[in-house]
């Protein structure tokens, strides 16, 4: 593993437990719900880890898919510069959600056109099916659910070097909100407003240099192949 995998990694594992304030603001009381809706037969551990699991599933092939699809644009050039510009392109992009996190700018965002509202109302919908089945499903309508800070990992997957990295890329990120959310009956009724909204602009600012380093990387593998090439 190189040290940019490692930075990248290091990266994404710091905005994941930072943005798990985030996470608890925004699916906390929805995920308490949801389980509360089991009784006695939620109170087991397999419902949770079946949830997670399911929900960090996504998240990783999210990044899989990210890394193929980042590789597709790369082979349709015909210069390995190409590969550069995407990662600057790329890297404004993570920049730009970052800067949305931090209010400083405003994106409408949404996940294949599936608005909040409606996922959360078959989020609720899926806790009727059990509570292993209902879990399973849950927790992948929950990876799917519209997020910023998964959208900008997302986008920072696409200029991983194989599938695999992009992958364990986001598998990093969910590892790094499940503390948080795994014990989210918990932390919700803990967690303030004002501290959830301290680790956000926590996990912005990440994300923001993890968009900074991915513009410099690219920069930087530009200039080297433009050389080559020309």
């Amino acid at each position: 593993m190189d040290a940019g995998s490692q930075i990248d990694y290091t990266l994404a594992l710091m905005t994941g437990l930072l943005g798990s304030g985030h996470c608890v603001g925004m699916c906390g009381a929805l995920v308490s719900a949801f389980f509360l809706k089991f009784g006695g037969s939620g109170h087991g551990p397999l419902p949770y880890l079946v949830y997670h699991a399911a929900r960090i599933g996504v998240y990783t092939l999210v990044g899989v898919l990210a890394a193929l699809l980042g590789a597709a644009l790369v082979s349709t050039g015909a210069m390995g510069a190409t590969q550069g510009v995407l990662q600057i392109v790329a890297g404004l992009a993570v920049i730009l959600l970052g800067l949305d996190i931090l209010g400083l700018v405003r994106l409408n965002l949404s996940f294949c056109g599936l608005s909040l509202g409606v996922a959360r109302r078959w989020f609720m919908e899926a806790g009727r099916r059990g509570p292993v089945f209902g879990s399973l499903l849950g927790g992948v309508l929950n990876g799917f659910m519209p997020c910023t800070l998964v959208f900008a990992m997302a986008i920072k997957a696409t200029t991983a070097s194989d599938p695999l990295q992009g992958g364990l890329m986001l598998l990093v990120f969910g590892i790094g909100t499940l503390p948080s959310m795994l014990f989210v009956s918990v932390a919700f009724g803990r967690l303030g407003a004002r501290v959830r909204g301290v680790l956000l602009k926590g996990a912005a600012v990440v994300v923001v240099a993890m968009g900074m380093a991915t513009v410099y990387q690219g920069a930087k593998y530009f200039h080297i192949m433009r050389g080559l090439v020309f």
